[in-house]
């Protein structure tokens, strides 16, 4: 009975050390979160080019890209993206020392791409990061424009929604403006959009035209995200609380 009391906690101390993770391996660990992040940040349904892709994995802060596969994300097996992140933890007791690493992982942005999946592990391509060109600046939406052009209908009078689209036209809009326009009752609503990238608040403009009441304004930057449904034509017509 003894030397079973003897053992116990020596097979406890034993099997407690198995379990512990190295310091480099919690390095490792971190880093491959910061890959899964990337990930996340890289995840979105619409078509994207591999130029885009490695583009928009190289401006997130931390991250090297150093090699691209694929045409498009929606071109066969997509876009293989292969990054270097860094991990830390630390060793010590009573002077804890950092470690730091870092390491490549590769990520696939595709159709078939499930959010939150984890990244593989991968031998640093020796070759030095990719660069890219600066992202195209996006066109600026004419809200002094619109609020300056569009008619304005006095009380008990009436809309006309082909006035609204001649407006519009009238702006000669940037080919990457989308606009919208829908009549709902008496009043007119407009949208103009810029397409998001499925992580950032996307950008708009939203405007009303009514009776005694024309109205020009951007939505809160939380009603902006995707899937708040901000930027929509019916929130022109009904716009929601700006706050949740």
């Amino acid at each position: 009975m003894r030397r079973l009391l003897l053992i116990a906690p020596l097979l406890l101390f034993t099997l407690g050390c198995s379990v512990v993770q190295s310091p480099e391996d919690e390095a490792t660990d971190s880093a491959r979160e910061a890959a899964r992040k990337v990930g996340e940040r890289l995840y979105g349904g619409s078509p994207r080019t591999a130029e885009e892709v490695g583009r928009s994995a190289a401006e997130i802060d931390g991250v090297e890209v150093l090699r691209l596969t694929g045409t498009s994300t929606h071109d066969g097996d997509g876009v293989g993206v292969v990054v270097r992140t860094s991990g830390s933890a630390y060793e010590g007791w009573l002077a804890p020392e950092e470690v730091a690493v870092r390491r490549c992982f590769a990520v696939r942005v595709s159709p078939r791409s499930e959010w939150g999946e984890g990244p593989r592990d991968v031998d640093c391509p020796k070759s030095p990061p990719l660069s890219f060109a600066p992202s195209p600046v996006p066109p600026r939406l004419p809200y002094e424009e619109l609020r300056a052009r569009l008619p304005r209908i006095p009380e008990g009078g009436r809309v006309d929604e082909d006035e609204v689209r001649r407006t519009l036209a009238a702006l000669d809009l940037h080919p990457a403006i989308r606009d919208e326009v829908k009549r709902e009752g008496d009043r007119v609503g407009v949208l103009l959009s810029l397409q998001g990238n499925g992580f950032d608040a996307q950008d708009c403009l939203l405007a009303r035209v009514g009776p005694g009441d024309t109205e020009v304004w951007v939505p809160s930057r939380i009603q902006r995200m995707p899937g708040e449904g901000g930027c929509s034509v019916s929130n022109a017509l009904g716009p929601q609380p700006s706050t949740h």
